[in-house]
């Protein structure tokens, strides 16, 4: 039975069929979907970047295994792609060209609205097509890791997941998403997850209590049976669940027994609130207070953070620092499980049951100052990991955001460890994915133009921007160093206190974070050590530094992460984009039209406010690529293309008044007059602006079988008849019949005389 749940080696499974498990894990990323691409993307769009990277090895040192594979567009594709560009580029010209001449000196205000506005369109396209000449597609090669590294070599990991409100953000997506970090594949010793619930509620970190408990069961049922994804809401959710192995009957028991325990945590889960409300309820009724209505914990103390009833140092905005390793560092040796009983009817016997370390943290707040939202509480994970782990990479991702392939943590790692330029890369960024989203993605949410076009392009320069969620980062690149390749081999540290603040120990870790090979080393929590957590952890701990400047992440802006990436990119850092099949994170995207807007609204600010600020990419240094610049130029710029559009969509309504409005004067058609061209050409640009208008409209509508074609008929009547009034009682015709008929070439309407 051990040779059959085994026949598919797995990294934290213990042994493989030969009894050699980097053999067993090598073979594994041979026959992944992610290896299966970097042999299989020599296909009808992408071709080997050189013959080096065709044969798997580096030029000028075949010592060296690269570690990822560089694809380019075919030639045949891309010199086509170009021309059009510029044949596009010529014809934008001659167009403005032909604007200037023909100058209305009728309406010169309206013309030169129009005309500012033609030149912003084609500046804006300009920006958005020079990065994307050379768009490259690079491959991790997951079995070159494992010959390159093998689990004993891996680097450590700290995993930052941030949430605020578990109303806003369904604590099961908070749930799933910590489930799916701790059964991920990669070495369980090398790497800590860190949830900052940035609201300091209590019902967070019971939840918490709740996964460690399920994970037990849960993380070696994924290891045994390699199921995919490790998130056990959406793994149930699918009409099949495959596994490995050919045990049939022992998988069908073991599933059965651990889909009940998992309906059984979202009952307690769901009904956290209760429970919280009637122990409190009853220890306050116990107690002799002073008539305060405290929260309290399981064991009997009073909660530190948020209180239910909200009373002072216990309130939003306003209460203690909270860290509680909930579970702690693992051994290094792998620990199985117990064979099958009547206590536990599932066989782990043959299964490494660790568990990764796990953290709860919630930061100090107090009145009077600015928590910066998610970059604060960023930045405060950044210090409080580097004294419990301090690994020297950084993944970050969303509550709501969960792993969706076991491979997603050794992809990125395939580019970090690269031995021809690994060392100068600050971050890997994955495309967002999303579940839930409707057949037509009426709100754009897959975002495929961006995720598989513009990254794709920036890939191919100095790499893409930093999106939020789904990134691993350096964690020397967030101290804000600059790379190698512009500095010495070793951080100096003197005189930077004022930087990083006052912590000592957190500046003495910095050397250790910064080094490549290190893993995570085990800590006592004693009470110096808890001290210093605290003291990282207060809101007055940046005032002073450069922590949310020129450390860490941006503060003051709405898009702290393009800010953030910037400055990377801007000391010399290069990125890499790494797509997976499967996706290597999915998470949840707006279900309707005003958290849709809402959204894209606050990115539009912020991509201003980065514009108007220091971080402008034309105020960047040489180290940064002349097209990345124009890149950036173009993420902070377009926002101000809508101003021309509203001008335009108000530009139909000016045709039905007088003729000095037209912004340029139509070309002469001999049989119409020009009062009726003047017309019927406004009629058709409301048609076009409606046209333009109909996907916005379904949206409106809420469902994609509801099309608002009724809606559409009566917009296009309305300005029909509003044109019609407009011919038959305000414009100016020729009251001669005879002009008419002249007008339409014709002598005359009533014939030969007498």
């Amino acid at each position: 039975m051990a040779a059959a749940v085994t026949r598919r080696a797995n990294a934290l499974r213990v042994e493989a069929p030969d009894g050699n498990t980097e053999s067993g894990r090598a073979s594994l990323a041979a026959d992944s979907p992610v290896a299966k691409r970097a042999v299989d993307a020599k296909d009808d769009v992408w071709v080997a970047a050189d013959e080096g990277e065709a044969s798997g090895s580096i030029a000028g040192d075949g010592n060296r295994t690269p570690l990822f594979r560089t694809f380019k567009v075919k030639g045949s594709i891309l010199h086509p792609y170009r021309f059009m560009i510029l044949v596009r580029l010529v014809a934008i010209v001659a167009f403005f060209a032909w604007r200037v001449k023909h100058k209305n000196h009728d309406g010169v205000w309206l013309w030169a609205t129009s005309m500012v506005a033609d030149v912003w369109f084609g500046f804006s396209w300009l920006l958005n097509q020079l990065p994307k000449l050379n768009p490259v597609k690079r491959v991790p090669d997951l079995a070159a890791l494992a010959d390159h590294s093998g689990d004993a070599n891996l680097p450590g990991i700290d995993i930052f997941v941030t949430t605020v409100d578990p109303v806003d953000e369904p604590l099961l997506y908070t749930v799933n998403t910590i489930l799916s970090i701790l059964a991920t594949d990669y070495p369980v010793d090398k790497y800590a997850c860190y949830l900052s619930d940035d609201g300091g509620t209590l019902v967070h970190y019971e939840a918490m209590i709740e996964v460690a408990n399920f994970a037990v069961l849960w993380v070696p049922f994924c290891r045994k049976y390699c199921v995919e994804p490790r998130s056990p809401e959406n793994y149930f959710g699918m009409k099949t669940q495959p596994y490995a192995g050919s045990m049939a009957g022992e998988f069908m028991r073991d599933h059965r027994r651990v889909r009940r325990e998992y309906d059984e945590l979202k009952v307690r889960v769901d009904s956290l609130s209760t429970t919280i409300r009637q122990r409190s309820d009853a220890y306050n009724s116990s107690t002799k207070g002073d008539g305060v209505r405290a929260t309290w914990m399981a064991d009997g103390t009073q909660w530190p953070g948020t209180w239910i009833e909200q009373v002072e140092n216990h309130r939003r905005g306003q209460h203690a620092g909270i860290v509680q390793v909930i579970l702690g560092h693992p051994s290094c040796k792998p620990q199985l499980g117990s064979p099958a009983s009547s206590d536990n009817p599932l066989d782990f016997s043959n299964v490494d049951t660790r568990l990764p370390m796990l953290v709860y943290m919630s930061r100090e707040k107090r009145p009077g100052y600015n928590h910066q939202k998610k970059a604060g509480a960023m930045n405060v994970m950044l210090r409080v990991s580097a004294l419990l782990s301090n690994a020297p990479f950084v993944v970050n991702f969303d509550g709501d955001h969960y792993i969706n392939n076991s491979q997603a943590l050794c992809a990125p790692m395939c580019f970090m460890l690269d031995p021809r330029d690994g060392q100068n890369t600050a971050f890997v960024q994955f495309p967002q994915r999303f579940d839930d989203v409707d057949p037509t993605d009426r709100y754009a949410n897959h975002n495929r133009v961006f995720f598989d076009g513009t990254m794709l392009s920036l890939n191919g320069l100095q790499g893409p921007s930093y999106l939020g969620t789904g990134t691993m980062f350096r964690r020397v690149a967030l101290y804000g160093m600059e790379p190698p390749r512009y500095r010495a081999e070793n951080i100096k540290l003197a005189g930077k206190v004022n930087e990083f603040g006052s912590s000592t120990s957190f500046i003495n870790s910095m050397p250790d974070g910064a080094i490549q090979e290190r893993s995570i080393t085990p800590v006592l929590v004693d009470e110096a050590l808890s001290n210093d957590l605290a003291t990282l952890m207060t809101c007055a701990y940046e005032d002073g530094s450069s922590w949310g400047r020129d450390v860490g992440w941006v503060y003051n802006i709405a898009t702290e992460d393009v800010v953030t990436g910037f400055r990377m990119h801007r000391q010399g850092w290069r990125s890499m984009y790494c797509s997976m099949e499967p996706a290597a994170f999915r998470g949840t995207a707006p279900i309707n039209l005003t958290e849709r807007l809402y959204q894209v609204l606050r990115w539009s600010g912020g991509s201003l406010e980065m514009f108007f600020s220091h971080s402008n990419a034309l105020m960047a240094g040489r180290r940064l690529h002349p097209l990345q610049r124009i890149a950036y130029l173009n993420m902070s710029t377009y926002p101000i293309v809508t101003v021309f559009i509203l001008a335009y969509n108000l530009f139909p309504v000016l045709w039905l008044f007088s003729e000095q409005f037209y912004i340029q004067r139509p070309f002469a058609w001999g049989f119409f007059t020009d009062q009726a061209r003047h017309v019927l050409l406004g009629m058709l640009f409301n048609v076009w602006i409606l046209v333009l208008l109909y996907p916005f409209a379904l949206g409106i509508m809420g469902k994609w079988g509801k099309r608002p074609v009724i809606l559409f008929v009566m917009l296009v009547m309305a300005v029909g008849a509003v044109g019609l009034l407009y011919v038959a009682f305000h414009a100016p015709y020729p009251a001669d019949f005879s002009e008419v008929a002249a007008s339409l070439g014709e002598a005359s309407l009533t014939g030969p005389s007498g």
